[in-house]
C-alpha cells in the first residue's frame, strides 16, 4: 500500500519492536530530473511535542479491549461490567498522575475538546456572574480559537501579555482583571518554546478573587510533575498522545463544585458531562500511559535534560549564531527551541528531510511568518524567522543527536554561503 501518490513501496517492519530507522524507496516518475534516483532516508524524530509513539506496554494493555472485552460499559452483563471496571481503573490512573479525585476526571476526545469544554462550559454556565474571560497571547490555537468564538458570541475576551522568556506572570493577569471576570485560562507549559508558567502563583490570585482558573497542560502532564491542588487550578486539560498514549483521547479535570455546562448532551456518561459510549481501548491506553509516566517521570526528566543540553551545546559549538528561545531554566526537559541567525527555519528543514522537527506548533509548521508566540515574546523578525523547535523523547539517543548536528551544520553552511 503506497503512503502517497509518489511513494511506491516501503520497508516498514511489522515486528513488535520496530527499528528506530525507517527507509523509504521513492518512485521517481513524477519528481524533477535531478531527483530521479533512489533516495534512502534514515529519519531522526525530534518532534515529540507534536505527538509521541504509543508505548509498547500501553498498546499491549489496549489490545484485549478491541475484540475480547468489547462490551459497552453501560451494559449490566459480564462484558459490560468488565469494560466498566477498565474505565474506572483508567480514571484512577489519570487521577493519580495529577493528584485529583477520580470523579473529577471527565474523559474527552483529546486536548482540543477539553479546552473547548472548559472555556465554553464555564462561560455559558456563569452568565449571571459576568462575560469576561482572560487568556494569554502565547496560547495554542486550541485555546485561541474557542476564545475568538466566544468573542463572536458576545463575550468579553482579554489577552494577558508575557515577558521575553514567554512567561505569563500573575501581574500580567492582574492587569486584565475586571469586575465581570469569570475565568482565566493560561497554559501550563508553552508548546513552542517550552517555558513553564507560574500557574500556582496565578492560581493564588484567581482563588483570592473567586475566579475560575483553567490551564491547558497538554504539554506538561506526563513530562513534569503536575498536581492540581498545588497549582490551585479549577480545570486542567491533558492529552494522551503527548505522553505515549493513543491519539484521540484526553481528559478534563474539573474540580468539585465548579459550575460548568455539559459539553455533549445525551445519556448520562461521564457523570452527565459528556454523552457517548466510552472509547474503552483508548481509555485503557490513556490510563496505562499515565501510570507509566508517573513511575518513570523523575528518571526520564534527568535523562531528557542531559540530552537536550548536550544537543544545544553541540549546535552552539559546531554551527554558531544559535540563539535559545524561551526561559533558560524554567522550561520542559525535552524542549529545545532555537533560532539560527540569518536563515529561515523552513529553509533549513527543507534541506534536511531526515530530521523530523517543526518551526513551531505542528498545526502551523513551515509557515513563512513569525509565530504568535515569538511576536508576544518580542523576538525580532531576524531571530524569530530562523527558529526551529526540537523536542526529544523516550527513544531519542545521543547518536541521533550527533547525526542531526552534522546534517544541520552542512545545510546551514550551504544556506549561509548561498546568501553571500
Amino acid at each position: 500500500m503506497a503512503l502517497s501518490p509518489w511513494i511506491s513501496s516501503t520497508k516498514l517492519q511489522a515486528e513488535k519492536k520496530a527499528p528506530p530507522e525507517v527507509s523509504f524507496t521513492y518512485n521517481t516518475t513524477n519528481i524533477s530530473k535531478h531527483q530521479r534516483k533512489v533516495i534512502i532516508l534514515n529519519y531522526i524524530y525530534l518532534d515529540y511535542n507534536s505527538t509521541t509513539p504509543v508505548d509498547e506496554e500501553v498498546l499491549e494493555a489496549m489490545m484485549p479491549y478491541f475484540s475480547k472485552v468489547y462490551g459497552n460499559p453501560s451494559s449490566g452483563h459480564w462484558y459490560g461490567k468488565e469494560a466498566k471496571q477498565a474505565v474506572n481503573r483508567a480514571r484512577e490512573q489519570v487521577a493519580e498522575l495529577i493528584g485529583s479525585l477520580p470523579e473529577e476526571i471527565v474523559f474527552t476526545a483529546g486536548g482540543s475538546e477539553s479546552n473547548n469544554f472548559a472555556l465554553k462550559g464555564v462561560m455559558y454556565a456563569n452568565l449571571s456572574r459576568g462575560k469576561h474571560l482572560i487568556t494569554s497571547l502565547i496560547e495554542h490555537p486550541a485555546i485561541m480559537k474557542p476564545a475568538l468564538y466566544l468573542e463572536e458570541m458576545g463575550f468579553d475576551i482579554s489577552y494577558a501579555a508575557c515577558n521575553s522568556f514567554g512567561e505569563v506572570g500573575p501581574e500580567d493577569v492582574s492587569r486584565e482583571l475586571k469586575d465581570s471576570t469569570v475565568m482565566v485560562s493560561v497554559m501550563y507549559a508553552n508548546n513552542e518554546v517550552g517555558t513553564i508558567q507560574p500557574i500556582a502563583e496565578i492560581g493564588q490570585l484567581t482563588r483570592s478573587k473567586g475566579i475560575y482558573l483553567h490551564t491547558d497542560a497538554s504539554q506538561a502532564v506526563g513530562k513534569i510533575p503536575v498536581n492540581v491542588s498545588e497549582a490551585k487550578v479549577d480545570l486542567l486539560t491533558l492529552c494522551g498522545h503527548k505522553f505515549y498514549g493513543p491519539k484521540g483521547i484526553g481528559a478534563l479535570y474539573i474540580r468539585k463544585g465548579t459550575n460548568i455546562e455539559s459539553f455533549i448532551h445525551g445519556s448520562g456518561h461521564e457523570f452527565g458531562m459528556r454523552a457517548g459510549t466510552e472509547n474503552v481501548p483508548s481509555l485503557v491506553g490513556l490510563g496505562k500511559a499515565a501510570e507509566i509516566a508517573r513511575i518513570k517521570m523523575n528518571e526520564e526528566i534527568k535523562r531528557l535534560e542531559e540530552l537536550r543540553d548536550y544537543f544545544f551545546s553541540r549546535l552552539q559549538n559546531e554551527i554558531g549564531q544559535v540563539v535559545l528561545n524561551g526561559h533558560p531554566a524554567k522550561r520542559l526537559p525535552n524542549t529545545l527551541h532555537v533560532s539560527f541567525i540569518g536563515i529561515a527555519g523552513p529553509d533549513i528543514l527543507d534541506q534536511v528531510p531526515e530530521i523530523c522537527a517543526t518551526t513551531g506548533a505542528a498545526c502551523a509548521d513551515r509557515a513563512q511568518q513569525l509565530s504568535g508566540v515569538m511576536k508576544a515574546m518580542g523576538v525580532s523578525e531576524e531571530i524569530g524567522m530562523g527558529s526551529i523547535r526540537f523536542s526529544i523523547g523516550r527513544k531519542t539517543t545521543r547518536d541521533e543527536l550527533d547525526k542531526a548536528v552534522s546534517l544541520l551544520k552542512t545545510a546551514i553552511q550551504n544556506l549561509r554561503e548561498g546568501k553571500k
